[in-house]
Protein backbone atom coordinates (compact mmCIF):
# COMPACT_ATOMS: atom_id res chain seq x y z
CA UNK A 1 0.00 0.00 0.00
CA UNK A 2 1.24 3.48 -0.84
CA UNK A 3 1.98 6.23 1.63
CA UNK A 4 2.10 9.98 1.22
CA UNK A 5 3.79 12.98 2.84
CA UNK A 6 4.10 16.73 2.31
CA UNK A 7 7.88 16.60 2.77
CA UNK A 8 10.61 14.01 2.14
CA UNK A 9 10.95 11.75 5.21
CA UNK A 10 14.50 10.79 6.20
CA UNK A 11 14.04 7.14 5.19
CA UNK A 12 12.74 8.21 1.78
CA UNK A 13 15.69 10.60 1.39
CA UNK A 14 18.05 7.68 1.95
CA UNK A 15 16.15 5.67 -0.68
CA UNK A 16 16.31 8.55 -3.21
CA UNK A 17 20.02 9.13 -2.65
CA UNK A 18 20.79 5.42 -3.13
CA UNK A 19 19.24 5.25 -6.62
CA UNK A 20 21.47 5.22 -9.71
CA UNK A 21 18.53 5.88 -12.03
CA UNK A 22 15.60 8.27 -11.75
CA UNK A 23 12.97 9.64 -14.10
CA UNK A 24 11.77 13.20 -14.68
CA UNK A 25 8.32 13.89 -16.14
CA UNK A 26 7.04 17.24 -17.38
CA UNK A 27 4.33 18.41 -19.77
CA UNK A 28 3.33 21.65 -21.45
CA UNK A 29 -0.20 22.98 -21.10
CA UNK A 30 -0.88 21.69 -24.61
CA UNK A 31 1.43 19.08 -26.10
CA UNK A 32 3.30 15.90 -25.34
CA UNK A 33 4.26 14.57 -21.94
CA UNK A 34 8.00 14.13 -21.65
CA UNK A 35 9.54 11.40 -19.49
CA UNK A 36 13.34 11.34 -19.28
CA UNK A 37 15.62 8.83 -17.58
CA UNK A 38 18.51 10.37 -15.64
CA UNK A 39 21.66 8.87 -14.22
CA UNK A 40 25.27 9.58 -13.30
CA UNK A 41 25.99 11.55 -10.13
CA UNK A 42 23.47 14.29 -10.94
CA UNK A 43 20.96 14.36 -8.07
CA UNK A 44 21.05 16.06 -4.67
CA UNK A 45 18.41 16.22 -1.94
CA UNK A 46 19.05 19.60 -0.36
CA UNK A 47 16.43 19.39 2.37
CA UNK A 48 13.00 17.90 3.08
CA UNK A 49 11.37 20.07 0.40
CA UNK A 50 14.09 20.64 -2.19
CA UNK A 51 15.82 18.44 -4.77
CA UNK A 52 18.20 19.54 -7.52
CA UNK A 53 19.55 17.72 -10.51
CA UNK A 54 22.35 18.65 -12.83
CA UNK A 55 21.23 18.55 -16.46
CA UNK A 56 23.73 17.62 -19.14
CA UNK A 57 23.56 18.50 -22.84
CA UNK A 58 21.36 15.95 -24.57
CA UNK A 59 19.38 15.28 -27.70
CA UNK A 60 16.59 17.66 -26.71
CA UNK A 61 15.61 20.11 -24.00
CA UNK A 62 11.94 19.31 -23.38
CA UNK A 63 12.18 19.64 -19.61
CA UNK A 64 13.43 23.22 -19.90
CA UNK A 65 10.59 24.16 -22.27
CA UNK A 66 7.94 22.67 -19.99
CA UNK A 67 9.37 24.07 -16.77
CA UNK A 68 9.71 27.49 -18.39
CA UNK A 69 6.06 27.33 -19.46
CA UNK A 70 4.42 26.03 -16.27
CA UNK A 71 6.90 24.64 -13.73
CA UNK A 72 5.17 21.28 -13.18
CA UNK A 73 7.48 18.32 -12.57
CA UNK A 74 7.30 14.80 -11.20
CA UNK A 75 10.39 12.78 -10.32
CA UNK A 76 10.13 9.00 -9.96
CA UNK A 77 12.50 6.54 -8.30
CA UNK A 78 12.13 2.74 -8.51
CA UNK A 79 13.72 0.03 -6.39
CA UNK A 80 15.46 -2.26 -8.88
CA UNK A 81 17.00 -4.24 -6.02
CA UNK A 82 16.02 -4.92 -2.43
CA UNK A 83 12.52 -4.25 -1.13
CA UNK A 84 10.01 -3.27 -3.82
CA UNK A 85 8.94 0.38 -3.93
CA UNK A 86 8.23 3.23 -6.29
CA UNK A 87 8.54 6.79 -4.99
CA UNK A 88 7.35 9.99 -6.66
CA UNK A 89 8.13 13.61 -5.85
CA UNK A 90 5.54 16.10 -7.11
CA UNK A 91 6.16 19.80 -7.25
CA UNK A 92 7.16 22.95 -9.05
CA UNK A 93 10.52 23.18 -10.71
CA UNK A 94 12.79 26.10 -11.52
CA UNK A 95 15.28 26.22 -14.37
CA UNK A 96 18.65 27.50 -13.20
CA UNK A 97 21.35 28.36 -15.72
CA UNK A 98 24.96 29.50 -15.20
CA UNK A 99 23.99 33.20 -15.19
CA UNK A 100 21.55 32.69 -12.26
CA UNK A 101 22.82 34.18 -8.96
CA UNK A 102 22.38 30.84 -7.14
CA UNK A 103 24.27 28.84 -9.80
CA UNK A 104 27.64 28.67 -7.98
CA UNK A 105 26.14 27.39 -4.73
CA UNK A 106 23.75 24.92 -6.38
CA UNK A 107 26.40 23.65 -8.84
CA UNK A 108 29.12 23.17 -6.19
CA UNK A 109 27.97 19.78 -4.76
CA UNK A 110 28.14 18.06 -8.15
CA UNK A 111 31.17 16.53 -9.86
CA UNK A 112 32.84 18.26 -12.78
CA UNK A 113 31.09 16.60 -15.73
CA UNK A 114 31.48 17.74 -19.34
CA UNK A 115 28.46 19.18 -21.14
CA UNK A 116 26.71 20.65 -18.09
CA UNK A 117 23.81 22.70 -19.46
CA UNK A 118 21.64 23.76 -16.51
CA UNK A 119 20.18 22.70 -13.17
CA UNK A 120 16.61 22.06 -12.14
CA UNK A 121 15.45 22.71 -8.60
CA UNK A 122 12.28 20.90 -7.60
CA UNK A 123 10.29 22.49 -4.78
CA UNK A 124 8.52 19.43 -3.44
CA UNK A 125 4.80 19.77 -2.73
CA UNK A 126 4.08 16.11 -2.04
CA UNK A 127 5.76 12.72 -1.83
CA UNK A 128 4.07 9.39 -2.52
CA UNK A 129 5.08 5.75 -2.62
CA UNK A 130 3.45 2.79 -4.30
CA UNK A 131 4.19 -0.90 -4.01
CA UNK A 132 6.50 -1.34 -7.00
CA UNK A 133 5.78 -5.07 -6.98
CA UNK A 134 5.92 -5.31 -10.78
CA UNK A 135 9.30 -3.54 -11.11
CA UNK A 136 11.93 -6.12 -12.12
CA UNK A 137 14.97 -6.90 -10.03
CA UNK A 138 17.87 -5.69 -12.12
CA UNK A 139 20.91 -6.40 -9.99
CA UNK A 140 24.02 -4.26 -10.00
CA UNK A 141 23.51 -1.20 -12.21
CA UNK A 142 26.56 0.32 -13.80
CA UNK A 143 26.84 3.84 -15.15
CA UNK A 144 27.25 4.31 -18.90
CA UNK A 145 30.00 6.62 -20.06
CA UNK A 146 28.91 7.45 -23.63
CA UNK A 147 27.45 10.89 -22.83
CA UNK A 148 30.43 11.92 -20.72
CA UNK A 149 32.87 10.71 -23.41
CA UNK A 150 30.94 12.49 -26.17
CA UNK A 151 30.75 15.79 -24.28
CA UNK A 152 34.37 15.51 -23.15
CA UNK A 153 35.51 15.16 -26.77
CA UNK A 154 33.71 18.37 -27.85
CA UNK A 155 35.11 21.88 -27.65
CA UNK A 156 32.99 24.57 -25.99
CA UNK A 157 32.17 25.91 -29.47
CA UNK A 158 31.04 22.45 -30.62
CA UNK A 159 28.83 22.01 -27.55
CA UNK A 160 27.33 25.47 -28.16
CA UNK A 161 26.67 24.68 -31.84
CA UNK A 162 24.99 21.41 -30.82
CA UNK A 163 22.80 23.18 -28.28
CA UNK A 164 21.79 25.84 -30.79
CA UNK A 165 20.85 23.14 -33.30
CA UNK A 166 19.08 20.79 -30.87
CA UNK A 167 18.16 22.47 -27.58
CA UNK A 168 16.44 25.77 -28.40
CA UNK A 169 12.91 24.58 -29.24
CA UNK A 170 10.91 21.64 -27.86
CA UNK A 171 9.33 18.97 -30.06
CA UNK A 172 6.05 20.87 -29.65
CA UNK A 173 7.64 24.14 -30.81
CA UNK A 174 7.96 25.73 -27.35
CA UNK A 175 10.98 27.84 -26.50
CA UNK A 176 13.33 26.20 -24.03
CA UNK A 177 14.48 29.60 -22.85
CA UNK A 178 18.00 28.74 -23.96
CA UNK A 179 20.15 31.83 -24.36
CA UNK A 180 23.44 31.02 -26.01
CA UNK A 181 25.54 33.53 -24.07
CA UNK A 182 24.52 31.91 -20.76
CA UNK A 183 27.27 29.35 -21.27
Amino acid sequence: MGLGWRTIPDEMRAFIEAQKLFFVATAPHDGRVNLSPKGLDTLRVLDERTVTYLDLTGSGNETAAHVTENGRMTMMFCAFSGKAMTLRLYGRAELIRPDHPEWPALRAPFPDLPGVRQLFRLNVESVATSCGWSIPLVGEMQERDELVKWAGAQSEDQIEAYRLANNVVSIDGLSTGYVSDDF
